[in-house]
């Protein structure tokens, strides 16, 4: 069958139908397994959790981070694309490694978030960057006691703690110098708020929302500067 062929035979909509229902069922899944681990081990161990002091825990920090969880999914969720937003939510840690993964693997495939072949370029990259990620959790897991003393090195110790910002500062970068006093305004905004409420620290996931409003303010007020008599055209 040649590649002509193969095209016709695409079909976005279908992809999305099975996208939807293999995600689904390995979401339900993945929530069934990690909420029936605890019970399944208390049930073995014949030392069952204390609901109740289950429930008093969830309501100190379940509550916070059940925003934080729908504000990352509104969020992440347009940029990553069906496929690729239900590998990352299942396999996690979203802002460390799937999003600079997917976002990495867009510039280069030199695909617009919205379009298929973005979901398909997302979907691709997030996945391999999961099996990437358990390849080096069994590797790491084996080399744990040999490289010990590497891991626990006073000398190294600065280079571990700095991994994620510098991470985070070279593929921020790559977005700032397309229009940096786009990007420096919010920078500056939520740097000055973290400096003078540092408990906001621990609630990075929140800030997401406010500080992509004020990205998004600014962004349609440049755009109003630069086009002042579009919607006066439009109207018209």
């Amino acid at each position: 069958m040649t590649n002509k062929e193969n095209s016709k035979n695409f079909s976005v909509e279908r992809f999305n139908r099975s996208t939807h229902r293999i995600g689904r069922i390995s979401s339900a899944v993945t929530l069934f397994l990690l909420v029936g681990a605890p019970f399944l081990i208390g049930l073995y161990l014949q030392a069952m959790p204390d609901l109740s002091a289950a429930a008093k825990g969830f309501l100190s920090v379940g509550l916070i981070w059940t925003v934080s969880s729908v504000v990352e999914f509104l969020v992440y969720t347009p940029m990553l694309g069906a496929g690729g937003g239900y590998l990352a939510f299942i396999t996690g840690n979203l802002i460390n490694m799937k999003i600079p993964c997917a976002m990495n693997a867009r510039d280069i495939a030199g695909t617009k978030a919205g379009t298929p072949e973005n979901e398909i370029i997302s979907t691709l990259s997030i996945a391999a960057s999961s099996l990437v990620t358990i390849l080096i959790l069994a590797l790491g897991v084996l080399l744990l006691q040999p490289l010990q003393p590497v891991l626990q090195s006073e000398v190294l110790a600065p280079a571990f703690e700095n991994v994620v910002p510098a991470l985070f500062g070279a593929m921020a970068w790559q977005y700032y110098r397309r229009n940096l006093k786009l990007a420096l305004i919010p920078l500056a905004v939520m740097t000055v708020l973290f400096i003078l409420l540092p408990s906001l620290t621990s609630q990075t996931s929140m800030m997401i929302l406010p500080s992509g409003a004020l990205s998004i303010l600014l962004a349609w007020a440049e755009y109003r500067k630069k086009n002042p008599g579009r919607k006066e055209k439009s109207s018209s």
